[in-house]
């Protein structure tokens, strides 16, 4: 039996959302950024028009299918999560997906990248979200084309400016997500003028990370023990919403069907750390054979990535073409 595309996986512990039901409905690797640090590989198919991918049915319908399997085994959802492998709004269908997730009365959530959020049909589908993730790594023009590497047809400014309209309009729970990457985002001339920007649009939550997992492009690394002294003794000290997200997610990830399925739907956007990955196994009543299988078919692969060993989805070519 060949593996069958699941568009919600999970549930994954976050701590952001509790246990969050993700939703991958992009297609593979397409986004309108190629971050540096992204940690499900390259983006191959990078564009700012947005377009079909799944229906509304079967998006619907594959996540009606895990809720009952969630039920079964008595475990909770608290956030239906549109956390795809690439920018969510590039889907046009966006504002209706929203709309029908909200038939299963669990809030919904967005995280995206803010690359089109100046655009007034993307802001009207977001504000039908109960929380909304946009991301500011920084608010400098040249660290935003190193770190971001973004498609050439975005502008900044634009999306700085959408961002705070947004954030005028939106009811719901907003936060923000800024990366700390080592000579990148960690410097005065980024950081500096990026925590004013995150203050004054005052997110309810202005979250932090550094790359704990296996980055893209393997030069990318978190910023200098000296320089994350100072940021949590000081800088972090002057954004009163500052929350970090410096360490592994902690809980148990889930697997509510078929298990080989479960593994490649969940790395396909959120590497695991071994030790997650063996709870997986463990708790679905399964050896480590199904691992080493999996890699022997070149379903996934073994990157080992600050003293710790993480696994990665394979994606063939053709999985994310229009």
């Amino acid at each position: 039996m060949g593996f069958q595309k699941m568009i919600a996986f999970g549930p994954v512990p976050s701590r952001r959302l509790g246990s969050s039901l993700g939703i991958n409905h992009i297609k593979p690797k397409n986004c309108t950024y190629a971050c540096v640090y992204c940690q499900v590989g390259k983006t191959t198919f990078m564009d700012i028009e947005r377009r079909f991918f799944y229906s509304i049915n079967e998006v619907i319908s594959d996540v009606e299918t895990k809720l009952i399997e969630c039920d079964a085994r008595h475990t909770k959802v608290d956030y239906l999560t549109l956390v795809p492998d690439g920018e969510p709004t590039l889907d046009i269908n966006l504002g209706k997906l929203i709309g029908e997730l909200k038939i299963f009365h669990i809030p919904v959530a967005v995280i995206s990248n803010s690359t089109l959020i100046d655009r007034i049909d993307v802001q009207e589908e977001l504000l039908l979200a109960d929380w909304v993730s946009l991301k500011i790594d920084t608010v400098d023009e040249n660290s935003w084309k190193k770190i971001n590497r973004p498609n050439r047809k975005l502008s900044l400014s634009d999306i700085l400016s959408g961002i705070q309209t947004f954030r005028s309009r939106f009811t719901g729970r907003f936060v923000t997500e800024t990366m700390l990457v080592g000579g990148l985002t960690d410097t005065p001339v980024s950081l500096e003028p990026t925590i004013s920007f995150i203050r004054e649009i005052n997110p309810h939550v202005a979250y932090f990370s550094i790359p704990i997992r296996p980055p893209c492009l393997n030069w990318v690394k978190p910023p200098s023990k000296e320089f994350m002294e100072n940021f949590l003794l000081n800088t972090i000290h002057t954004l009163p919403t500052a929350d970090i997200l410096f360490e592994a997610e902690t809980g148990n990830f889930v697997s509510t069907g078929d298990l080989t399925n479960d593994i490649l739907d969940i790395t396909s956007v959120h590497p695991l750390r071994e030790e997650a990955l063996a709870g997986i196994i463990a708790n679905a009543g399964n050896g480590w054979e199904v691992v080493d299988q999996m890699i022997k078919k070149k379903m996934i692969a073994c990157v080992r990535y600050h003293s710790g060993n993480f696994y990665v989805r394979c994606f063939k070519k053709e999985e994310g073409k229009r």
